[in-house]
Formats: structure tokens, sequence, C-alpha cells
């Protein structure tokens, strides 16, 4: 079970490791290394915390990622990031006995929620040598959504019906930072992105996933051109 300040460690402990990559000795680059294009993929560490008194557990689920981005320089140490990205996110929730699982028919045990959205960060990164520190704004559009409940194991998890993607709010936005380390075309990098709006609508799912937002460590290997 990972909570909370375990997913605060993973972040921490991927801006320490590339930290320390950057004392592995490197070709010199540019602080303006000019604008570039590429596309990029890596892995989602996701978690949902629900405000509600039957959720006994919020478990990590992993997913991915992957999208294009772009990076346009503004002066020689800073530079604006867009991107566009295909997500998976969501979590595992251990609900206890409620009026809510009664209501839905489903036994106290362990849901699942995967979300699938278009992300669109934009980042203002800052160009220390091979270093890049960025962050800023994201808005993002919920393609679409599924919720499972883990009755036994997952090969018997079944879809509940009640709750469907129009059930959730179609566009979340929040913000997002982290660090990169560019060698070359090749970039490698950790972020953290942080919600700002309820993922569940009023009715079974804003009671089901109360003032639950997304909550997501990334980590990223992406190729420019």
């Amino acid at each position: 079970m990972i909570h909370i300040y375990s997913l605060k460690e993973v972040a921490g402990l991927g801006i320490a490791i590339l930290l320390l990559l950057t004392t592995i000795p490197v070709k010199a680059q540019s602080d303006s290394p000019g604008p570039k294009i590429g596309v990029k993929a890596g892995l989602n560490f996701s978690q949902l915390y629900v405000d509600q008194p039957n959720a006994e557990d919020e478990n990590v689920k992993l997913g991915y990622h992957f999208g294009i981005f772009g990076k346009i320089p503004v002066t020689d140490f800073l530079a604006v990031q867009p991107e566009v990205l295909y997500t998976n996110v969501g979590s595992k929730v251990t609900y206890g006995g409620s009026d809510v699982a009664d209501i839905l028919g489903i036994e106290p045990g362990e849901v699942r929620f995967n979300l699938n959205y278009v992300q669109v960060p934009v980042a203002l990164a800052i160009n220390i040598g091979p270093l890049n520190v960025h962050a800023g704004p994201y808005l993002a559009y919920l393609l679409s959504a599924n919720v499972k409940d883990l009755e036994k194991s997952e090969l018997s998890a079944k879809d509940i019906k009640d709750l469907e993607t129009e059930d959730f709010n179609r566009t979340d936005y929040g913000v997002m930072g982290g660090v990169g380390f560019d060698i070359q075309n090749v970039t490698v990098g950790a972020r953290y992105n942080y919600g700002l709006r309820e993922i569940g609508k009023s009715g079974l799912a804003g009671s089901f996933t109360e003032n639950s937002k997304n909550s997501i460590v990334q980590i990223y290997l992406g190729f420019g051109i």
C-alpha cells in the first residue's frame, strides 16, 4: 500500500537521481538548444484520495502516458515547453460497507478507477546545462472512464454499470512540476501532477469519489528531432 507520503518520496527519489546524473561528465550543451519537437512516453503512478468515511484505503495504480512535446527558447536560460499527451490514470480504492455501495450493488472490497485523458501541459523550463527544471499548468479532457469492482481477483472483475464516463467531469486542470536531463536529443525526467478539480460529478459518482482529485507521479523518456 502506498499513501501520499510514499508518492512524495517516489518523486523526491526521482529528482535526487536526476540531480546526481548532472555530476556525470557529458558533452557540454548550449543553454539555448533551439526549438525542437519530439515524442515521449513513460509510466504513471496515480492515486485518488477519497474523502469518504467508507474509503478505507487508496492504492497506487500503474498507468502510462505518451505523446509529443515542443521546446521553444525564450532566452538563453528559459524555454516554453508545450505537450500533448494521452494519459491513463486512476486508483484502486478499498471500500467498507456504505449506503452508496449498497445502491451500486458493490460488496465491500477493492474498486479500480480507470480514467483516460488527453492532457495539455505547458511548462516554463529553466535550463542549467543539461538539467532543466520545469513547472506550469495543465488542462485535460476525459476521453473515457471505466470503474471495476474487483470482487475476488482481477480475472473476475466486473464493470460497475451505474458509473460511466458521463458521471465524471470531462475537464480537469491543475499544476505540475519536475526535472529533466537532456543528452543530445534524448531527455529523461520525473514530474508530479496535482489536479485542482474533483473528478466526480454530483450524484453517485460524486458520492463515491468524494473530493477526489488526480495525483500523479510520472517518469518519462523522450526523443527530440
